[in-house]
Protein backbone atom coordinates (compact mmCIF):
# COMPACT_ATOMS: atom_id res chain seq x y z
CA UNK A 1 0.00 0.00 0.00
CA UNK A 2 1.60 3.25 -0.99
CA UNK A 3 1.84 6.20 1.40
CA UNK A 4 -0.63 9.46 1.10
CA UNK A 5 2.34 11.52 -0.13
CA UNK A 6 3.62 8.92 -2.69
CA UNK A 7 0.20 8.27 -4.20
CA UNK A 8 -0.40 11.90 -4.71
CA UNK A 9 3.29 11.96 -6.91
CA UNK A 10 2.03 8.93 -9.09
CA UNK A 11 -0.76 11.07 -10.03
CA UNK A 12 0.70 13.90 -9.75
CA UNK A 13 3.09 11.85 -12.58
CA UNK A 14 0.64 10.42 -14.51
CA UNK A 15 -1.51 14.07 -15.13
CA UNK A 16 1.50 15.75 -15.79
CA UNK A 17 2.57 13.27 -18.78
CA UNK A 18 -1.28 12.68 -19.97
CA UNK A 19 -1.14 17.31 -20.16
CA UNK A 20 1.94 16.17 -22.53
CA UNK A 21 0.66 13.35 -24.38
CA UNK A 22 -2.43 16.28 -25.37
CA UNK A 23 0.10 19.11 -26.35
CA UNK A 24 1.07 19.59 -29.98
CA UNK A 25 4.77 19.24 -28.56
CA UNK A 26 5.99 19.55 -32.21
CA UNK A 27 4.54 22.70 -32.63
CA UNK A 28 5.17 24.18 -29.47
CA UNK A 29 8.87 23.51 -29.41
CA UNK A 30 9.17 24.94 -33.52
CA UNK A 31 7.71 27.91 -31.71
CA UNK A 32 9.76 28.27 -29.16
CA UNK A 33 12.87 27.80 -31.64
CA UNK A 34 12.10 30.96 -33.45
CA UNK A 35 10.84 32.68 -30.64
CA UNK A 36 14.49 31.77 -28.43
CA UNK A 37 16.30 33.43 -31.73
CA UNK A 38 14.10 36.71 -32.22
CA UNK A 39 16.88 39.64 -31.97
CA UNK A 40 14.01 42.31 -31.57
CA UNK A 41 15.54 43.96 -28.15
CA UNK A 42 12.26 43.95 -26.30
CA UNK A 43 11.36 40.20 -26.78
CA UNK A 44 15.05 39.63 -26.45
CA UNK A 45 15.39 41.56 -22.87
CA UNK A 46 11.87 40.32 -21.47
CA UNK A 47 12.50 36.43 -21.87
CA UNK A 48 15.83 36.60 -20.73
CA UNK A 49 14.37 39.07 -17.50
CA UNK A 50 11.39 36.56 -17.03
CA UNK A 51 14.02 33.25 -16.77
CA UNK A 52 16.23 34.87 -14.78
CA UNK A 53 13.28 35.95 -12.49
CA UNK A 54 12.48 31.60 -12.02
CA UNK A 55 15.99 30.59 -11.88
CA UNK A 56 18.97 31.78 -10.23
CA UNK A 57 22.03 32.15 -12.76
CA UNK A 58 25.31 32.55 -11.72
CA UNK A 59 26.45 35.05 -14.52
CA UNK A 60 30.21 35.35 -13.16
CA UNK A 61 31.69 32.61 -15.12
CA UNK A 62 30.52 32.76 -18.15
CA UNK A 63 32.38 34.50 -20.87
CA UNK A 64 30.25 37.49 -21.43
CA UNK A 65 28.58 38.50 -17.81
CA UNK A 66 25.76 40.44 -18.68
CA UNK A 67 22.77 38.73 -19.54
CA UNK A 68 21.26 42.15 -21.14
CA UNK A 69 24.29 42.00 -23.76
CA UNK A 70 23.02 38.75 -25.72
CA UNK A 71 21.55 39.11 -29.13
CA UNK A 72 19.33 36.70 -28.33
CA UNK A 73 17.73 34.45 -25.36
CA UNK A 74 19.35 31.45 -27.44
CA UNK A 75 22.97 32.66 -27.22
CA UNK A 76 21.91 33.74 -23.49
CA UNK A 77 20.79 30.48 -23.02
CA UNK A 78 23.64 28.76 -24.72
CA UNK A 79 26.39 31.19 -23.63
CA UNK A 80 30.48 29.99 -23.45
CA UNK A 81 32.05 29.52 -20.06
CA UNK A 82 35.14 31.44 -19.16
CA UNK A 83 38.46 29.22 -20.02
CA UNK A 84 38.79 28.32 -16.74
CA UNK A 85 35.46 27.77 -15.15
CA UNK A 86 35.45 24.35 -14.94
CA UNK A 87 38.89 22.73 -14.40
CA UNK A 88 38.89 18.93 -16.50
CA UNK A 89 40.36 16.29 -14.43
CA UNK A 90 43.54 15.78 -17.38
CA UNK A 91 44.41 12.14 -16.04
CA UNK A 92 43.66 9.44 -19.11
CA UNK A 93 42.60 7.14 -17.19
CA UNK A 94 39.35 9.73 -15.43
CA UNK A 95 36.24 9.85 -16.94
CA UNK A 96 35.08 13.53 -16.25
CA UNK A 97 31.49 14.38 -16.66
CA UNK A 98 30.40 16.03 -19.83
CA UNK A 99 28.09 18.98 -18.51
CA UNK A 100 26.47 20.85 -14.96
CA UNK A 101 24.02 18.31 -14.11
CA UNK A 102 21.87 15.62 -12.07
CA UNK A 103 22.55 12.46 -12.68
CA UNK A 104 18.94 10.79 -12.87
CA UNK A 105 19.73 6.72 -13.00
CA UNK A 106 23.52 5.46 -13.34
CA UNK A 107 25.11 1.69 -12.91
CA UNK A 108 25.06 -1.47 -15.00
CA UNK A 109 23.17 -2.31 -18.90
CA UNK A 110 21.20 -5.57 -17.17
CA UNK A 111 21.61 -7.22 -20.75
CA UNK A 112 19.42 -4.67 -23.32
CA UNK A 113 17.64 -3.28 -19.79
CA UNK A 114 18.56 0.16 -18.96
CA UNK A 115 16.87 1.74 -16.12
CA UNK A 116 14.89 4.89 -16.46
CA UNK A 117 13.37 5.20 -13.03
CA UNK A 118 12.87 2.82 -10.08
CA UNK A 119 10.16 0.28 -11.63
CA UNK A 120 10.86 1.16 -15.33
CA UNK A 121 13.17 -0.02 -17.26
CA UNK A 122 14.15 0.78 -21.68
CA UNK A 123 15.36 -1.02 -23.95
CA UNK A 124 18.77 -0.12 -25.68
CA UNK A 125 17.78 -1.71 -28.76
CA UNK A 126 15.50 1.15 -29.02
CA UNK A 127 17.08 3.87 -27.27
CA UNK A 128 19.49 3.13 -30.17
CA UNK A 129 17.70 3.39 -32.87
CA UNK A 130 17.25 0.14 -33.62
CA UNK A 131 21.14 -0.38 -34.30
CA UNK A 132 22.00 -4.36 -33.51
CA UNK A 133 25.54 -3.41 -34.20
CA UNK A 134 25.43 -0.85 -31.80
CA UNK A 135 23.47 -2.55 -29.15
CA UNK A 136 25.82 -5.30 -28.98
CA UNK A 137 28.71 -3.38 -28.64
CA UNK A 138 26.50 -1.65 -25.29
CA UNK A 139 24.96 -5.11 -23.89
CA UNK A 140 26.14 -5.65 -20.76
CA UNK A 141 28.33 -2.64 -20.25
CA UNK A 142 27.42 1.07 -17.99
CA UNK A 143 25.55 3.93 -18.80
CA UNK A 144 24.85 7.27 -17.07
CA UNK A 145 21.82 9.33 -17.47
CA UNK A 146 22.44 13.35 -16.55
CA UNK A 147 19.55 15.79 -16.37
CA UNK A 148 20.45 19.33 -17.41
CA UNK A 149 17.95 22.01 -15.19
CA UNK A 150 16.78 25.11 -17.12
CA UNK A 151 19.59 26.79 -15.07
CA UNK A 152 22.66 24.90 -16.19
CA UNK A 153 25.14 25.07 -18.58
CA UNK A 154 23.87 23.82 -21.79
CA UNK A 155 27.03 22.91 -24.08
CA UNK A 156 28.17 19.02 -23.59
CA UNK A 157 31.74 18.16 -23.52
CA UNK A 158 34.00 15.35 -24.21
CA UNK A 159 34.38 12.89 -21.04
CA UNK A 160 37.23 11.52 -22.68
CA UNK A 161 39.50 11.95 -25.61
CA UNK A 162 38.08 10.51 -28.79
CA UNK A 163 36.81 10.42 -32.44
CA UNK A 164 34.18 10.42 -34.33
CA UNK A 165 32.94 7.15 -35.79
CA UNK A 166 29.40 7.51 -36.03
CA UNK A 167 26.31 10.32 -36.01
CA UNK A 168 22.72 8.86 -35.99
CA UNK A 169 19.89 11.25 -35.72
CA UNK A 170 16.59 9.35 -34.53
CA UNK A 171 12.96 11.10 -35.06
CA UNK A 172 10.73 11.01 -32.10
CA UNK A 173 8.45 12.01 -29.57
CA UNK A 174 9.47 15.70 -27.50
CA UNK A 175 7.98 14.62 -23.94
CA UNK A 176 9.95 16.61 -21.02
CA UNK A 177 12.82 14.78 -19.61
CA UNK A 178 12.29 15.64 -16.09
CA UNK A 179 12.01 12.91 -12.77
CA UNK A 180 7.89 13.63 -13.04
CA UNK A 181 7.76 12.51 -16.73
CA UNK A 182 10.65 9.80 -16.18
CA UNK A 183 8.54 8.00 -13.78
CA UNK A 184 5.37 8.25 -15.36
CA UNK A 185 6.06 7.63 -19.65
CA UNK A 186 7.36 4.08 -20.26
CA UNK A 187 10.25 3.89 -22.22
CA UNK A 188 11.01 7.93 -22.21
CA UNK A 189 14.38 7.87 -23.51
CA UNK A 190 14.23 5.70 -26.35
CA UNK A 191 10.96 7.57 -27.24
CA UNK A 192 12.10 11.00 -27.43
CA UNK A 193 14.18 12.46 -30.43
CA UNK A 194 17.78 11.74 -30.13
CA UNK A 195 21.08 12.31 -31.59
CA UNK A 196 23.50 9.19 -30.65
CA UNK A 197 27.22 10.17 -31.04
CA UNK A 198 29.91 6.81 -30.96
CA UNK A 199 33.40 7.68 -30.05
CA UNK A 200 36.79 5.44 -30.49
CA UNK A 201 39.08 6.30 -27.68
CA UNK A 202 42.68 6.33 -27.39
CA UNK A 203 42.57 2.89 -25.95
CA UNK A 204 40.84 1.49 -28.92
CA UNK A 205 37.49 0.71 -27.12
CA UNK A 206 33.97 2.91 -27.66
CA UNK A 207 31.56 5.21 -25.92
CA UNK A 208 28.83 6.92 -27.37
CA UNK A 209 27.12 9.89 -25.68
CA UNK A 210 23.41 10.06 -26.65
CA UNK A 211 21.77 13.43 -26.61
CA UNK A 212 18.07 12.81 -26.08
CA UNK A 213 15.62 16.12 -27.16
CA UNK A 214 12.96 17.10 -25.36
CA UNK A 215 9.67 19.47 -25.03
CA UNK A 216 11.08 23.38 -26.28
CA UNK A 217 14.61 22.05 -27.11
CA UNK A 218 14.56 23.67 -30.78
CA UNK A 219 17.33 21.90 -31.74
CA UNK A 220 20.37 19.90 -30.95
CA UNK A 221 23.79 20.66 -32.46
CA UNK A 222 27.43 18.88 -32.64
CA UNK A 223 30.56 20.78 -33.29
CA UNK A 224 31.28 18.24 -36.35
CA UNK A 225 28.15 18.72 -37.92
CA UNK A 226 26.32 21.49 -36.67
CA UNK A 227 22.53 21.74 -35.95
CA UNK A 228 21.03 18.28 -36.56
CA UNK A 229 17.66 18.50 -36.36
CA UNK A 230 16.32 21.95 -36.86
CA UNK A 231 12.66 22.43 -37.39
CA UNK A 232 10.31 21.15 -38.85
CA UNK A 233 11.18 17.70 -37.69
CA UNK A 234 11.98 15.04 -40.17
CA UNK A 235 9.89 11.81 -39.86
CA UNK A 236 10.86 8.48 -40.35
CA UNK A 237 13.77 6.00 -40.24
CA UNK A 238 16.91 6.70 -38.13
CA UNK A 239 19.65 9.46 -40.14
CA UNK A 240 23.45 8.32 -40.23
CA UNK A 241 25.18 11.79 -40.53
CA UNK A 242 28.36 10.89 -42.41
CA UNK A 243 29.57 14.81 -41.62
CA UNK A 244 32.44 14.92 -38.69
CA UNK A 245 33.31 11.38 -38.82
CA UNK A 246 37.09 10.83 -38.06
CA UNK A 247 37.20 13.96 -36.47
CA UNK A 248 39.09 14.15 -33.06
CA UNK A 249 38.39 15.84 -29.87
CA UNK A 250 40.23 15.76 -26.63
CA UNK A 251 38.77 15.25 -23.14
CA UNK A 252 37.06 18.38 -22.28
CA UNK A 253 36.56 20.17 -26.01
CA UNK A 254 33.25 21.05 -26.48
CA UNK A 255 30.88 18.64 -28.20
CA UNK A 256 27.50 20.13 -29.15
CA UNK A 257 24.82 22.07 -27.25
CA UNK A 258 21.34 22.03 -26.44
CA UNK A 259 18.98 24.91 -27.33
CA UNK A 260 17.07 24.70 -24.63
CA UNK A 261 17.52 21.95 -21.27
CA UNK A 262 17.52 18.31 -22.17
CA UNK A 263 19.82 14.85 -20.67
CA UNK A 264 22.92 13.06 -21.82
CA UNK A 265 23.19 9.68 -21.36
CA UNK A 266 26.45 8.31 -21.60
CA UNK A 267 27.12 4.60 -22.75
CA UNK A 268 30.54 2.63 -22.00
CA UNK A 269 31.34 -1.14 -23.20
CA UNK A 270 31.83 -3.71 -20.47
CA UNK A 271 34.25 -3.71 -18.23
CA UNK A 272 35.15 -0.62 -19.45
CA UNK A 273 34.82 2.13 -16.49
CA UNK A 274 34.26 1.63 -12.90
CA UNK A 275 31.65 4.34 -11.58
CA UNK A 276 32.78 6.57 -8.46
CA UNK A 277 31.15 5.43 -5.47
CA UNK A 278 29.54 9.64 -5.32
CA UNK A 279 27.91 8.98 -8.64
CA UNK A 280 24.38 7.71 -8.13
CA UNK A 281 21.01 8.81 -8.68
CA UNK A 282 20.71 12.55 -7.46
CA UNK A 283 24.43 12.75 -7.59
CA UNK A 284 24.99 16.81 -8.76
CA UNK A 285 28.24 16.95 -11.21
CA UNK A 286 29.82 19.32 -12.78
CA UNK A 287 31.97 19.80 -16.40
CA UNK A 288 35.56 18.16 -16.07
CA UNK A 289 34.98 16.56 -12.58
CA UNK A 290 35.72 13.08 -11.99
CA UNK A 291 32.65 10.42 -12.41
CA UNK A 292 34.87 7.25 -13.43
CA UNK A 293 38.01 5.21 -13.58
CA UNK A 294 38.94 3.32 -16.83
CA UNK A 295 39.03 -0.44 -16.00
CA UNK A 296 42.59 -0.90 -16.51
CA UNK A 297 43.60 1.80 -14.18
CA UNK A 298 41.03 0.53 -11.44
CA UNK A 299 42.91 -2.87 -11.78
CA UNK A 300 46.34 -1.13 -11.71
CA UNK A 301 45.39 0.37 -8.30
CA UNK A 302 43.89 -2.55 -6.98
CA UNK A 303 46.99 -4.78 -7.30
CA UNK A 304 49.39 -2.11 -5.84
CA UNK A 305 47.28 -2.48 -2.81
CA UNK A 306 47.41 -6.23 -2.45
Amino acid sequence: MTSPLTGTTRIGDELFALAQQLLPKHLLSRAIYALMRQRHPILRTLSIKIFLRFYHIDMSDAVQSDPMTYESFNAFFTRALKKDARPIDLDRQIVVSPVDGTVSQCGAINGDQVIQAKGHHYSLLALLGGDKQLEQRYQGGHFACIYLAPYNYHRMHMPLAGTVQDTLYVPGELFSVNAATARAVPGLFARNERVICNFLTHQDSQFAMVFVGALFVGSIESVWAGEINPPPRRCGAPMHISQGAGHTLEKGDEAGRFNMGSTVILLFEPNQIVWNADIKAGAVVRLGESIARLVNAASTEQTAHV
